[in-house]
């Protein structure tokens, strides 16, 4: 009984733990971001164009939370509302950052606080780990993804696109 009772314990105090580190942060929120991010004035992003935006997702954390999104600005909806493709930088299939299929424009360069604006011209998106490839709505073409790349949901505040929570396209 002593034996179960020490090797009960030696168990417990390895798995805890582990486990505490794994699950905890879901129930407390800890290294999710929390708060929105300010992308800058909507007149940042052309209409009909990509930019590459490059921003810190969590100023706490500072530049490990550095994050990447290819946002197109739509024009207007028919009820006269902004429109915008933002499109989360991450493969599907292992979480390899996905990189435009087409020239930049670095000359073209903004700066907003820490946020950098480069315009893009995409033919699509390939992720260079396993070949995996995304046309210019973000769906899949080829390679192993299973589905889209995820979006960024956003909305607008005194005329700045502000940057929300990613979520997973069907």
């Amino acid at each position: 009984v002593a034996t179960l009772g020490l090797g009960g314990v030696i168990g417990a105090a390895v798995v805890l733990p582990s486990l505490g580190f794994a699950v905890l942060p879901s129930f407390t929120g800890e290294g999710v971001a929390s708060h929105d991010v300010d992308l800058g004035p909507i007149s940042n992003f052309p209409e009909g164009t990509f930019v590459i935006t490059t921003f810190t997702g969590n100023k706490a954390q500072g530049e490990v939370s550095r994050r990447t999104a290819y946002i197109r600005n739509n024009g207007l909806t028919a009820k006269k509302e902004p429109s915008f493709t933002i499109i989360y930088s991450r493969c599907v299939h292992l979480g390899c950052p996905v990189q435009p299929n087409g020239p930049t424009s670095k000359d073209l360069q903004k700066t907003y606080k820490d946020v950098t604006l480069t315009p893009v011209k995409p033919a699509g998106f390939g992720c260079p780990c396993h070949g995996g490839a995304y046309d210019t709505e973000g769906n899949r073409t080829a390679g192993p993804p299973v589905r889209s790349l995820d979006r960024y949901a956003f909305s607008i505040v005194d005329g700045h696109l502000i940057l929300g929570d990613h979520f997973s396209v069907g």
